[in-house]
Protein backbone atom coordinates (compact mmCIF):
# COMPACT_ATOMS: atom_id res chain seq x y z
CA UNK A 1 0.00 0.00 0.00
CA UNK A 2 1.18 3.27 -1.06
CA UNK A 3 1.74 6.03 1.47
CA UNK A 4 -0.70 8.20 -0.41
CA UNK A 5 -3.56 5.66 0.17
CA UNK A 6 -2.22 4.71 3.82
CA UNK A 7 -5.56 6.00 6.26
CA UNK A 8 -4.57 8.57 8.26
CA UNK A 9 -2.94 8.05 11.99
CA UNK A 10 -6.16 8.46 14.26
CA UNK A 11 -5.37 10.72 17.41
CA UNK A 12 -7.43 11.93 20.51
CA UNK A 13 -6.35 14.83 22.78
CA UNK A 14 -6.76 14.62 26.57
CA UNK A 15 -6.31 18.10 27.66
CA UNK A 16 -7.48 20.34 30.10
CA UNK A 17 -5.37 23.40 29.55
CA UNK A 18 -7.51 25.50 26.41
CA UNK A 19 -4.85 26.86 24.50
CA UNK A 20 -2.76 23.60 24.54
CA UNK A 21 -5.74 21.89 23.50
CA UNK A 22 -6.33 24.45 20.72
CA UNK A 23 -2.86 23.87 19.23
CA UNK A 24 -3.03 20.09 19.07
CA UNK A 25 -6.71 20.23 17.24
CA UNK A 26 -5.38 22.46 15.11
CA UNK A 27 -2.09 20.20 14.51
CA UNK A 28 -4.25 17.21 13.86
CA UNK A 29 -6.35 18.55 11.33
CA UNK A 30 -3.17 20.65 9.49
CA UNK A 31 -0.67 18.15 9.57
CA UNK A 32 -1.15 15.23 6.17
CA UNK A 33 -1.28 12.10 7.38
CA UNK A 34 -2.75 12.83 10.80
CA UNK A 35 -6.66 12.65 11.97
CA UNK A 36 -8.15 14.18 14.98
CA UNK A 37 -10.54 11.23 16.46
CA UNK A 38 -11.64 13.05 19.49
CA UNK A 39 -11.26 15.70 22.23
CA UNK A 40 -11.05 15.63 25.52
CA UNK A 41 -10.50 17.73 28.71
CA UNK A 42 -10.47 15.87 32.16
CA UNK A 43 -10.25 11.64 32.89
CA UNK A 44 -14.17 11.63 32.89
CA UNK A 45 -14.63 13.49 29.89
CA UNK A 46 -11.81 10.89 27.97
CA UNK A 47 -13.54 7.77 29.36
CA UNK A 48 -16.74 8.73 28.06
CA UNK A 49 -15.45 9.68 24.95
CA UNK A 50 -14.10 6.32 24.57
CA UNK A 51 -17.06 4.58 25.66
CA UNK A 52 -20.13 6.83 23.87
CA UNK A 53 -18.11 8.53 21.54
CA UNK A 54 -16.14 8.07 18.13
CA UNK A 55 -15.34 4.35 19.98
CA UNK A 56 -18.78 3.34 20.65
CA UNK A 57 -18.70 0.75 17.72
CA UNK A 58 -15.05 -0.73 19.54
CA UNK A 59 -12.65 1.21 17.26
CA UNK A 60 -10.46 3.35 18.85
CA UNK A 61 -7.84 5.97 18.16
CA UNK A 62 -4.10 4.92 16.95
CA UNK A 63 -1.75 7.43 18.91
CA UNK A 64 -3.66 9.00 22.23
CA UNK A 65 -1.90 12.54 23.30
CA UNK A 66 -2.19 12.18 27.40
CA UNK A 67 -1.71 15.19 29.69
CA UNK A 68 -0.82 14.12 33.03
CA UNK A 69 -2.11 17.13 35.29
CA UNK A 70 -5.56 16.39 34.97
CA UNK A 71 -8.35 18.26 37.21
CA UNK A 72 -10.27 15.30 38.28
CA UNK A 73 -7.30 13.19 38.49
CA UNK A 74 -3.62 11.91 37.56
CA UNK A 75 -3.43 10.92 33.77
CA UNK A 76 -1.45 8.11 34.05
CA UNK A 77 -4.60 5.99 35.36
CA UNK A 78 -6.05 7.07 31.69
CA UNK A 79 -2.56 5.52 30.26
CA UNK A 80 -3.31 2.15 32.33
CA UNK A 81 -6.70 1.52 31.29
CA UNK A 82 -5.65 2.43 27.41
CA UNK A 83 -3.06 -0.17 27.78
CA UNK A 84 -4.16 -2.73 30.10
CA UNK A 85 -5.84 -4.94 27.90
CA UNK A 86 -3.35 -4.72 25.15
CA UNK A 87 -5.27 -1.94 23.76
CA UNK A 88 -3.89 -0.62 19.90
CA UNK A 89 -3.49 2.85 21.25
CA UNK A 90 -0.28 3.78 21.45
CA UNK A 91 0.20 7.17 24.46
CA UNK A 92 1.67 10.08 23.55
CA UNK A 93 2.45 11.98 27.42
CA UNK A 94 2.36 15.84 27.13
CA UNK A 95 3.09 17.67 30.50
CA UNK A 96 4.55 20.48 31.56
CA UNK A 97 6.48 17.52 34.09
CA UNK A 98 9.88 16.51 33.81
CA UNK A 99 10.98 15.21 36.95
CA UNK A 100 12.08 12.06 37.11
CA UNK A 101 9.09 10.75 39.47
CA UNK A 102 5.96 12.07 37.21
CA UNK A 103 8.44 10.38 33.80
CA UNK A 104 9.11 7.21 35.26
CA UNK A 105 5.29 6.62 36.57
CA UNK A 106 3.98 7.70 32.91
CA UNK A 107 6.77 4.83 31.46
CA UNK A 108 5.71 2.13 33.85
CA UNK A 109 2.00 2.79 33.35
CA UNK A 110 2.32 2.16 29.55
CA UNK A 111 3.04 5.87 27.66
CA UNK A 112 5.23 4.92 24.55
CA UNK A 113 6.34 8.84 24.53
CA UNK A 114 7.10 11.87 26.56
CA UNK A 115 7.09 15.17 25.55
CA UNK A 116 6.91 18.47 27.70
CA UNK A 117 5.04 20.67 26.51
CA UNK A 118 7.21 23.79 25.63
CA UNK A 119 8.48 21.44 22.86
CA UNK A 120 7.84 22.82 19.33
CA UNK A 121 4.35 21.87 18.04
CA UNK A 122 6.07 20.13 14.96
CA UNK A 123 8.12 17.98 17.15
CA UNK A 124 4.63 16.45 18.73
CA UNK A 125 3.81 15.68 14.82
CA UNK A 126 6.82 13.56 14.49
CA UNK A 127 6.06 12.16 17.55
CA UNK A 128 2.95 10.73 16.78
CA UNK A 129 4.45 9.27 13.65
CA UNK A 130 6.99 8.10 15.73
CA UNK A 131 4.57 6.36 18.40
CA UNK A 132 1.89 4.78 15.69
CA UNK A 133 5.71 2.80 14.12
CA UNK A 134 6.11 1.98 17.93
CA UNK A 135 9.12 4.01 17.81
CA UNK A 136 9.20 6.04 21.93
CA UNK A 137 10.01 9.44 21.34
CA UNK A 138 11.31 11.61 24.55
CA UNK A 139 11.91 15.36 25.41
CA UNK A 140 16.23 15.51 25.69
CA UNK A 141 15.38 16.29 29.35
CA UNK A 142 12.96 13.53 29.94
CA UNK A 143 15.62 10.77 28.35
CA UNK A 144 18.11 12.56 30.77
CA UNK A 145 16.46 11.06 33.84
CA UNK A 146 15.73 8.03 32.14
CA UNK A 147 19.27 7.77 31.33
CA UNK A 148 20.41 7.97 35.34
CA UNK A 149 17.73 5.59 36.18
CA UNK A 150 17.62 2.59 33.65
CA UNK A 151 21.26 2.15 32.60
CA UNK A 152 22.42 -0.72 34.17
CA UNK A 153 25.73 -0.68 36.13
CA UNK A 154 28.98 -1.46 34.74
CA UNK A 155 28.63 -5.67 33.82
CA UNK A 156 31.45 -5.94 36.82
CA UNK A 157 29.20 -4.74 39.76
CA UNK A 158 26.38 -7.58 38.67
CA UNK A 159 27.70 -10.57 40.53
CA UNK A 160 25.35 -12.72 39.08
CA UNK A 161 23.65 -12.65 35.86
CA UNK A 162 20.08 -11.45 35.25
CA UNK A 163 17.87 -14.68 34.41
CA UNK A 164 16.11 -13.94 31.32
CA UNK A 165 12.62 -15.34 32.21
CA UNK A 166 9.91 -17.23 30.71
CA UNK A 167 7.97 -14.05 29.29
CA UNK A 168 11.46 -12.84 27.42
CA UNK A 169 12.17 -14.55 24.04
CA UNK A 170 15.80 -14.21 22.45
CA UNK A 171 15.61 -11.65 19.57
CA UNK A 172 16.74 -12.37 15.79
CA UNK A 173 20.51 -10.87 14.61
CA UNK A 174 18.17 -8.15 13.09
CA UNK A 175 16.12 -6.98 16.09
CA UNK A 176 19.36 -6.85 17.99
CA UNK A 177 21.01 -4.33 15.34
CA UNK A 178 17.71 -2.47 15.18
CA UNK A 179 17.42 -2.05 19.11
CA UNK A 180 21.08 -1.19 19.56
CA UNK A 181 20.83 1.71 17.40
CA UNK A 182 17.42 2.85 18.80
CA UNK A 183 19.41 2.80 22.37
CA UNK A 184 22.13 4.90 20.57
CA UNK A 185 19.29 7.57 20.59
CA UNK A 186 18.52 6.70 16.79
CA UNK A 187 15.00 7.67 15.28
CA UNK A 188 13.18 4.84 13.83
CA UNK A 189 13.42 6.43 10.14
CA UNK A 190 17.21 6.83 10.81
CA UNK A 191 17.70 3.34 11.78
CA UNK A 192 15.57 2.60 8.39
CA UNK A 193 17.79 4.63 6.62
CA UNK A 194 21.32 3.09 8.00
CA UNK A 195 20.08 0.06 7.50
CA UNK A 196 18.41 0.14 3.94
CA UNK A 197 14.64 -0.71 5.25
CA UNK A 198 11.25 0.97 4.79
CA UNK A 199 10.26 2.52 8.11
CA UNK A 200 7.40 0.04 8.02
CA UNK A 201 9.73 -2.41 8.41
CA UNK A 202 11.63 -0.98 10.97
CA UNK A 203 8.35 -0.49 13.11
CA UNK A 204 7.90 -3.90 12.41
CA UNK A 205 10.58 -5.21 14.18
CA UNK A 206 10.32 -3.05 16.73
CA UNK A 207 6.80 -4.54 17.95
CA UNK A 208 8.05 -7.53 17.40
CA UNK A 209 10.93 -6.65 19.97
CA UNK A 210 8.33 -5.40 22.57
CA UNK A 211 6.07 -9.08 21.97
CA UNK A 212 9.74 -11.04 22.35
CA UNK A 213 10.70 -8.98 25.61
CA UNK A 214 6.91 -8.39 27.00
CA UNK A 215 7.74 -4.66 27.35
CA UNK A 216 5.68 -1.28 26.58
CA UNK A 217 7.88 1.03 25.27
CA UNK A 218 11.38 1.75 24.10
CA UNK A 219 13.35 2.47 27.57
CA UNK A 220 11.71 -0.75 28.70
CA UNK A 221 12.93 -2.53 25.71
CA UNK A 222 17.25 -1.65 26.01
CA UNK A 223 16.85 -2.10 29.87
CA UNK A 224 15.70 -5.64 29.61
CA UNK A 225 17.82 -6.45 26.36
CA UNK A 226 20.99 -5.19 28.06
CA UNK A 227 19.86 -6.75 30.95
CA UNK A 228 19.71 -10.19 29.58
CA UNK A 229 22.86 -9.43 27.56
CA UNK A 230 21.09 -9.34 24.10
CA UNK A 231 22.85 -5.97 23.21
CA UNK A 232 25.70 -3.96 24.81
Amino acid sequence: MSSESAPPITVMVVEDDAAMRQEFMLMARQTPGIALWGVAESLASARALLTDGPGRDGARPDVAIVDLGLPDGDGTLLIHELCEHGGRTGVLVATVFGDEAHVVRAIESGARGYMLKDSPIAEFARSIRLVSEGGAPLSPQVASHLLKRFVPPPAAALPVPVPQGPACQPLSAREAEILTLIARGHTVAEVAGKLHLSPHTVGTHIKHIYDKLAVNNRVQAVNRARATGQIE
